[in-house]
């Protein structure tokens, strides 16, 4: 995606998957650096999917240089045009890596426990066996902590490798040198003690904690990973009257594609040739499968089910509704709520005060921990470097809004970003635009009432003359008489009548079908029964169209745009939550009145103007509503934008979908609850996993540093500390998980 910068030059928007990123330090880290670039304008990196959405002048700066600004403070920028599937493979491979680490380090850290822990005093020479054991736990398979928390150091940053790195290293580097010269401890009255263990151990539950992590993560994930697998490799395309076999990326718009039961439809397009029933339920949430034929429209990632048919490619590769609609499920997911910028804010200080917090807890200990003090100053030490791990901190937010978004998009809901998630769950009105929101948007013939059977006979005659008007009802008449079978017959002459209707010549005779107005101009008088039943359709807010020869009204249809079977309900729903229901349309109030009627509104505004509803919206905001505005039309995009929540109808106008912040893919309004219901549920869980994920730390740090030795004799292990630290952050993701089951 791309936009005009008239200070600059072209400001790009790219998503970059992001390799190497473990806690929330990380995300403050690679923000900060990215930020630091020149002609980066914005940034936001999600630690729950990896990822950096990054708008920059193209200018000034290039994903080149981001790269490797990136990589100089230990991680890594995927730039290349395939970068989210290079990024999968790499990550499932390191997945694999990962796993093999864990194994080894598990093999080796297993002795290692059990020797020191229950059998070193009978062991000869257990500290150099501990020692030689250790250390490749260390420095072969937890070797990364070490070069990251290097990296971190060299641009004076700090990390959870910063922290595992200390506490590890501090742990078997002051073994060793007891290990190595235990004279020179005994000869200076230090206990000859070693932390083999706690470091081998914590290096293990630290791997651990990552794979499990990891796993957890896909899930989070599973959602896009769908979405992307809806679109086939290739397509069966006609070219050069042949039925050819080829990729998905050489289709080109205006080619025919060959479909077949059980196939995926590739691209968006219309049928050409055959019927068949198509599963949408991917795109829109439709459960039952629809009609297609001739002339329907189709959309990449449905699936054909039974007869096989050719359709014309409309829109191909990036441009198609599945392309829109991962493209935009993956920017939402990398965006970040309002919630997780106090989470970030503590995140950028979290670890260099942490690393305080346990020099002064070795320093207390140290001179008032009587003749165990630099043992329990070691353990405290390492114990607060261990346990103070910000990942849960870190994941607490993304995870939640990447489950939550990826919901959204099953259910047919395109949510622009987080903060528009967020904000739904406050809604306590909404504004519902009329023509293409609570209606159909499509006029349709409801009632007809032919005068005499003679008139009945010349049903041909009116559907040739409507069939060359270009008024927008005389497609609704066309398609009510070609639903009927019945045939068209062309007239011999043809005048369209601007705001009145049309007139035509058959055989010499004089038709005209059009308005009242049309029919007074020509001196035809309306009858007391057309009277009547024009009246009775106007009270109901149908449209009146007359048929008439130069001798009298043959016929009376009316016309109608139906509201939608879902809206009543929908309304209805929507009201027993406490929401206050508004309707604004541009119609006038006889019609409105009608229409709300029927869709159980009370409150309704007729005759509005664009800027009539967007003031209608602002004048609910100011008395203190949180407002959501649905609408489909051009005439909409004002009210969208000034919304609190705007949301678009999908088969409305280009600029509506632009200006709102979720789009119902399916144009059912019955998904408005939907939406509001699982902004609520993901605003729980994030505000139970920043709860668990600070009191983690604001419980933990403090027993860590050993305030309750002086009660209870109890220091907290840091191999203990280790597994609650893995342990914290796969609960989060976990607990983001239910998002999904409650939807």
């Amino acid at each position: 995606m791309t936009m005009t910068d008239h200070k600059s030059g072209i400001i790009d928007k790219m998503v970059f998957p992001v390799k190497g990123m473990t806690c929330a330090s990380c995300v403050t880290s690679v923000e900060s650096i990215l930020k630091s670039q020149p002609g980066v304008k914005k940034v936001s990196v999600n630690l729950a999917d990896n990822t950096a959405n990054v708008e920059y002048d193209d200018d000034l700066t290039n994903p080149g240089k981001l790269k490797k600004a990136v990589q100089s403070i230990g991680y890594d920028l995927y730039i290349e045009d395939n970068a989210a599937e290079l990024a999968d493979t790499i990550r499932k491979k390191d997945y694999e890596v990962l796993k093999k680490k864990v194994w080894a380090s598990g093999i080796l850290s297993l002795p290692v426990f059990v020797i020191a822990m229950f059998f070193q005093p009978q062991i000869p020479y257990a500290n150099w066996i501990l020692m030689i054991l250790t250390a490749p736990v260390l420095f072969v398979f937890g070797r990364n902590f070490f070069i990251n928390a290097f990296k971190q150091a060299k641009h004076f940053r700090a990390n959870m490798d910063t922290l595992v790195a200390l506490s590890t290293g501090v742990a078997f580097f002051f073994s060793a040198f007891a290990t190595i010269f235990p004279f020179f401890a005994a000869s200076h009255d230090l206990p000859v003690e070693t932390y083999f263990e706690s470091a081998a151990v914590i290096t293990f539950f630290i791997l651990l904690g990552r794979l499990l992590e990891e796993r957890a993560k896909v899930s989070t994930s599973s959602a896009i990973r769908k979405l992307m697998t809806l679109q086939p490799k290739s397509v069966k395309v006609i070219r050069n009257g042949i039925e050819t076999e080829a990729l998905i990326e050489s289709v080109l718009v205006g080619e025919t594609i060959i479909i077949h039961p059980g196939e995926s439809i590739p691209v968006d397009g219309k049928v050409l040739t055959g019927n068949t029933y198509i599963d949408e339920s991917a795109m829109t949430g439709e459960p039952l499968p629809i009609e297609k034929k001739e002339g329907s429209k189709v959309l990449a990632g449905t699936i054909n089910q039974q007869g096989s048919i050719s359709i014309e490619a409309l829109k191909v590769g990036k441009d198609t509704v599945l392309a829109h609609i991962i493209k935009t499920v993956k920017e939402a997911q990398g965006s970040k709520a309002p919630a997780q910028k106090l989470a970030d804010r503590i995140a950028g200080v979290f670890v260099p005060v942490v690393m305080v917090i346990s020099v002064f807890s070795f320093a207390v200990w140290y001179f008032v921990g009587g003749d165990a003090k630099l043992s329990h100053a070691l353990l405290s030490a390492i114990t607060v470097l261990i346990i103070s791990c910000p990942c849960a901190l870190g994941l607490a937010t993304p995870a939640a809004v990447m489950v939550s978004i990826g919901q959204a998009a099953k259910e047919g809901i395109l949510v622009s970003d987080a903060e528009t998630l967020e904000k739904a769950h406050n809604i306590n009105a909404i504004v519902f635009d009329k023509t293409g929101t609570i209606t159909k948007g499509k006029p349709e013939v409801s009632d007809i009432k032919w005068f005499d059977v003679d008139g009945e006979n010349l049903a041909p005659t009116l559907a040739g003359m409507e069939s060359r008007s270009e008024h927008p009802l005389a497609a609704a008449i066309v398609d009510f008489f070609k639903a009927k079978s019945i045939d068209q017959i062309v007239p011999e002459d043809f005048k369209n009548i601007v705001g009145r209707g049309i007139i035509a010549e058959y055989k010499g005779q004089k038709y005209f079908a059009g308005n009242a107005d049309l029919l007074m101009d020509n001196n035809l008088l309306l009858t007391n029964e057309a009277r009547t039943i024009a009246k009775q359709w106007s009270d109901e807010a149908k449209t009146v169209i007359y048929f008439a020869n130069e001798n009298k009204i043959l016929a009376v249809l009316a016309l109608e745009d139906e509201i939608k079977e879902s809206s009543a309900t929908a309304i209805s729903a929507l009201k027993a939550k406490g929401m206050e229901v508004y309707m604004v349309t541009g119609d006038n109030n006889q019609t409105a009145a009608s229409i709300a009627k029927k869709a159980g509104i009370d409150n309704f505004y007729a005759g509005a103007l664009p800027a009539d509803k967007a003031a209608f919206v602002k004048n609910l905001k100011q008395k203190g509503r949180i407002v959501a505005m649905v609408g489909d039309g051009i005439n909409d995009s004002e009210a969208l934008a000034v919304a609190d929540v705007g949301i678009a109808m999908g088969k409305g106008a280009d600029i509506a979908m632009d200006t709102a912040g979720v789009t119902l893919v399916s144009s059912d309004i019955s998904v408005v609850l939907k939406l509001i219901k699982l902004s609520r549920r993901s605003i729980m869980i994030i505000r139970q996993n920043l709860f668990w994920a600070f009191i983690y730390n604001i419980i933990g740090i403090p027993i860590a540093a050993g305030v309750l030795y002086p009660f209870f004799h109890v220091m907290l292990n840091p191999m203990i500390a280790a597994a609650a630290m893995a342990l914290s952050s796969v609960t989060v993701v976990s607990n983001s998980l239910r998002v999904n089951v409650g939807a």
